[in-house]
């Protein structure tokens, strides 16, 4: 017999056998990625594993006891709870909805994630850039200040986003007035309000007692896949009194235990729905991907040959010729271009210099030290524009920064990283009155010597893995940069 009794909105505590517990200690076990090259794993002080069932306290996050009774049923337990895992949705409702003035309609999957959320008051909702995830917040957030009294917290990444979010809300609403209920933390700003809702990033309050998270019953936590983070499983393990625990996310990074802590941090995955999907359905623009395999000379190639990964990327950042086929062609493309890179000093401000000098287009930078006001004026800059090269970096555009009018977007540097590529891509998704497709150029490097794969080259091996494994349409063309 397995008994699951509440301790708080964070953990539940399971009353069984030591037999039954050292099979869930096994079940909820998980080896990290990579653990082998953590300085602890080394010094063999960690084993590399993460075990989310407390065999000494026999507790476990609440939002995983969907897999303890899946669990228990696959090994033929019976299991006891009391805990009521739904909420009665049968008075939802769904007010209208503007945007710039004009009303619209949700979709349907829109819909039909808010219903689960409700219902289920815990949920990973799975919503890919483009599909309208800052509505599905918005409709989440009046139910819940109707059926809550205290306060709800919604905690972003970016201080860009908690504007954002703002501004999105204002536009749903079609008046200013919910500002009135809304309380903004970032960068300093007062952290305590009357207001019903505060939206903060996380960098805001992690450091706060305990005591600050108590005001608050519900928490929506936007672009989710980072609360991986310590700091942010420490803000949600404060906040013990929030039985509504709703997160959203692009994509996860496809490991198993960074999806299992979400979900316990939150709730089970839900797919609202894919950017295949999306596309299909003509809700965002058509997307075609070009995989530009950059020859290099053999002069080249013994320069670097077998070089370890920091000394390549660091070689091909610097590398003039590479930087040159980069500005021709952001200058060459037709319309908005996004050109995304990794080093702000070593390769972004070059690039940006590098375009501008060419004056073919009006180029931008937006990097880690561009003041917020700045980021939303050349956001609005570029919206309006159809001539413009954007030079951004990954970590300030790849998540949130919403830009309908791209046509074009340019891997710059190298990556591997699932929620990075596939957040960057979505960039470049949405529809605009001058745009009805993107295109990707993802840029790789061929430094291979004999048999030997060069950074560069294996990781656009996996970006074309994603590719597959989400359907896109994507070709390899391979270009010659010469001596």
């Amino acid at each position: 017999m397995i008994k699951i009794r509440k301790v708080d909105s964070v953990y539940v505590e399971i009353e069984c056998e030591k037999s039954i517990a050292k099979e869930l200690s096994s079940f909820f076990t998980f080896r990290i990625p990579n653990s082998q090259y953590n300085p602890a794993f080394r010094r063999k002080k960690w084993d590399g594993k993460i075990r989310l069932f407390n065999i000494l306290t026999n507790r476990i996050y609440a939002g995983l006891i969907p897999y303890i009774l899946s669990f228990a049923s696959d090994n033929g337990y019976k299991v006891s709870y009391d805990i009521d895992l739904k909420e009665d949705i049968s008075q939802l409702q769904f007010p209208k909805v503007y945007s710039r003035g004009s009303e619209i309609q949700p979709h349907d999957y829109q819909i039909e994630s808010v219903k689960h959320a409700v219902e289920n008051r815990r949920a990973l909702l799975i919503s890919p850039t483009g599909s309208g995830k800052s509505l599905i917040i918005y409709f989440i957030l009046l139910e819940l200040l109707k059926r809550t009294q205290k306060k709800i917290l919604i905690i972003v990444p970016t201080t860009g986003l908690v504007t954002q979010l703002k501004s999105d809300f204002e536009d749903y609403a079609n008046t200013k007035k919910i500002s009135n209920y809304i309380h903004l933390i970032y960068s300093g700003q007062e952290k305590e309000t009357d207001a019903r809702v505060v939206i903060t990033t996380w960098q805001s309050v992690y450091n706060q007692p305990e005591s600050f998270f108590d005001q608050f019953e519900s928490v929506i936590g936007d672009e989710s896949h980072l609360f991986k983070a310590k700091s942010l499983i420490k803000i949600m393990t404060k906040l013990k009194n929030c039985n509504y625990r709703i997160g959203t996310t692009g994509t996860l990074d496809g490991t198993q235990v960074h999806k299992l802590v979400l979900e316990g941090l939150f709730g089970t995955v839900y797919q609202v729905t894919s950017t295949k999907e999306l596309i299909d359905r003509e809700v965002l623009a058509d997307l075609n991907i070009d995989c530009l395999l950059l020859k290099y000379p053999p002069s080249a190639v013994q320069e670097i040959k077998r070089a370890k990964y920091q000394q390549e990327i660091e070689w091909l950042v610097l590398n003039n010729k590479r930087n040159d086929f980069i500005c021709n062609l952001a200058n060459s493309i037709s319309g908005n271009v996004l050109v995304l890179f990794n080093f702000v000093g070593k390769h972004g401000v070059p690039l940006f210099q590098k375009i501008s000098k060419e004056n073919k287009k009006n180029a931008y930078l937006i990097c880690g030290t561009t003041e917020i006001d700045e980021r939303e004026q050349i956001r609005n800059i570029v919206d309006r524009s159809n001539n413009s090269v954007l030079v951004a970096s990954y970590g300030t555009c790849s998540t949130g920064i919403n830009i309908k009018n791209i046509h074009a977007i340019i891997f710059a540097s190298p990556s591997k990283s699932v929620i990075r590529v596939l957040q960057s891509i979505g960039r470049g998704l949405r529809k605009s009155e001058t745009k009805d497709k993107v295109t990707v150029y993802d840029i790789g490097d061929d430094l291979s010597y004999g048999k030997y794969r060069n950074h560069s080259l294996r990781h656009l091996d996996e970006r074309t893995t994603i590719y597959t494994n989400e359907q896109f349409k994507f070709k390899k063309t391979r270009i010659n940069l010469g001596e």
